[in-house]
């Protein structure tokens, strides 16, 4: 799975860097996006990796601080850069005569930017109230890698508190986010409908659906493992969940976005 998102990650950077005819808006973000897929799967596979091979469990609690730093920062932003990704999608199809103005070059930047910098305190904030939390059922984690879900559950239980008010900004940030992707397709999918031509529509379709089917995956599970109710989890359910939303997208991303592009088929 790591060297699938190596290698399809880094094959779409590789193309979108070297020619010119995508660099446009759209594949600007899926830039940024394969970056942070990069990130997000760098920052956990490798040492389970190294522990796997070195048959050791053992990671320092630096390392597990600067884990689940990393972790929370490249999910977060991946979230709010797919938030932008569907803002594109909506100006691309809903407002066509407005996209050079509305999606410039400097904008593109700033919202890539606001997508990267908007998390960096959240995350600052979450690793730092989680790893002040004292631990009082051991230091084992049923996880391949530093998950702040685990950690919270190796805490004493009067400490979740301390949680409450992060959890509730967590979750108004990724149900604002929800939203705002959902009222962008409502749109899309209304203008799309009207479209005269059967093939206009199929291109529509074509270039929506992949990114609604990542969208789809990486909210239903991140949410699933987060907020599940602690009544039915379980170390198999767990790693599952995990798998589903930390691993399997920056593997399948590139196929996805790949496969419905001939643009980036061409290049590639």
């Amino acid at each position: 799975i790591y060297l699938a998102a190596l290698l399809g990650n880094g094959l779409i950077i590789i193309a979108i860097a070297c020619d010119h005819h995508l660099h446009t808006p759209m594949y600007f973000f899926l830039f940024n996006l394969c970056l942070l897929d990069l990130g997000s799967i760098s920052t956990t596979v490798p040492k389970a990796m190294a522990n796997s091979l070195w048959d050791t469990r053992i990671i320092s609690y630096q390392g597990c601080a600067a884990q689940g730093f990393l972790f929370v920062f490249f999910i977060s932003a991946e979230f709010s850069l797919l938030t932008v990704m569907a803002y594109d999608r909506y100006v691309a199809i809903c407002k066509p005569l407005h996209y050079g103005t509305l999606l410039s070059s400097r904008a593109c930047v700033h919202m890539a930017a606001a997508a990267w910098g908007s998390v960096l305190p959240y995350a600052v904030l979450h690793t730092a109230n989680t790893f002040s939390l004292p631990l009082c059922q051991g230091n084992g984690l049923d996880q391949f890698f530093c998950e702040i879900p685990q950690i919270l559950k190796l805490s004493c239980s009067g400490s979740y508190l301390r949680e409450a008010g992060l959890l509730v900004i967590s979750v108004f940030f990724a149900f604002g986010c929800f939203v705002f992707i959902v009222v962008s397709y409502a749109q899309i999918f209304r203008a799309v409908l009207r479209f005269p031509s059967e093939q206009g529509r199929h291109k529509a379709f074509s270039t929506c659906l992949p990114h609604l089917a990542v969208v789809s995956l990486f909210v239903s599970t991140s949410f699933f493992a987060y907020l599940k109710p602690p009544s039915i989890s379980s170390p198999y359910l767990d790693m599952l969940v995990t798998v589903l939303y930390s691993l399997v997208p920056p593997a399948v991303n590139p196929l996805i976005y790949s496969m419905r592009s001939k643009e980036l088929k061409d290049v590639l």
